[in-house]
């Protein structure tokens, strides 16, 4: 996510307002002006910090972001573009350019953010490495998806891109992988049929049994595996959703795919790993190693006692 693609954004032409545009990787968009302000920040040693910081006041915003149960009108950037958040706070010396965030399962759970390495796990995490020179967006490369045992997509010698991307409310698939998801999963004939009356999400499955919670269907649904490439010096590394990152419960009561086609928001060539893959994940951004880490968790709290962390 960034503030905007202008990376000259302390000058502007009337020197009174400073405008930006930007676009998410499902084509959700968002408008408005930039301001700068003071922030006095807390860190964990109760020592206090102020600084000055550029911002985003969002009036109108497109998309996907209009779905968002909350209204969403401030944009920090946290890309590692000159005008983000972490790399402003990078430049005063006050943290490194590094950024974390961990949503709960739960999709009102909450969770927390932090900026700066000290709430970086020393263990546990896997990390593959961002793709250099793409500065708008967290892009890594997988080889191929499976769908419990069964490969949906990927070709020997045929990487697929990988974003990573809260500003994107759901998760979406090249095409390929999305045809032969759906397809597995609309011929769940025994305890599930398709709804076409309910419109939440394109695919909509109604049981023959009262649907709850995800404990009530877990068990018939596989874990999404992104196995990302592997090199000769390196062990295999994969990112796994589970049924409750992809799936959604109605109104109706229905299970609804929360996986997408990639060719409605572009060439269907690519990955976006959206919110609702994120969550039970501590996902790491370090813009100074240029790499990409996650690992479980309940999102409870940072795992350690020092440094600046965003509560949310």
């Amino acid at each position: 996510m960034e503030v905007q693609r202008n990376q000259n954004y302390r000058y502007c032409d009337s020197c009174e307002q400073c405008d930006y545009e930007i676009e998410y990787a499902d084509h959700s968009s968002s408008m408005g002006v930039l301001a700068r302000d003071d922030m006095h920040i807390l860190d964990a040693n109760g020592e206090k910090a102020k600084f000055s910081f550029t911002f985003g006041c969002a009036y109108d915003q497109q998309g996907q972001l209009l779905a968002s149960p909350a209204k969403t009108d401030g944009i920090l950037g946290l890309s590692n573009s000159k005008v983000s958040l972490p790399s402003q706070l990078e430049s005063q010396g006050i943290i490194s350019n590094v950024i974390g965030h961990c949503i709960k399962r739960e999709a009102k759970g909450g969770g927390y953010m932090f900026l700066g390495d000290d709430y970086v796990p020393q263990w546990g995490m896997t990390w593959v490495p961002r793709q250099s020179g793409l500065t708008n967006f967290y892009i890594s490369k997988a080889s191929k998806i499976n769908y419990g045992g069964k490969q949906i997509s990927g070709q020997k010698g045929n990487a697929v891109p990988v974003i990573f991307d809260t500003g994107s409310s759901y998760t979406y698939f090249p095409d390929e992988a999305y045809g032969k998801l759906t397809a597995y999963l609309q011929s769940m004939s025994n305890n599930f049929i398709q709804d076409v009356s309910d419109l939440t999400m394109p695919i909509c499955l109604r049981a023959d049994f009262p649907i709850r919670s995800f404990k009530d269907v877990k068990q018939f649904f596989e874990p999404l595996t992104l196995q990302f490439v592997k090199k000769w010096w390196t062990m295999s590394k994969s990112f796994t959703i589970q049924p409750e990152g992809y799936l959604v419960i109605s109104d109706k009561g229905n299970v609804c795919l929360g996986v997408l086609n990639g060719t409605e928001v572009h060439d269907g060539s690519t990955v976006i790993l959206g919110d609702i893959s994120l969550r039970g994940k501590l996902v790491v951004y370090d813009n100074t190693q240029q790499k990409i880490g996650w690992v479980q968790s309940e999102c409870t709290k940072p795992q350690k006692s020092t440094g600046f962390a965003f509560f949310v």
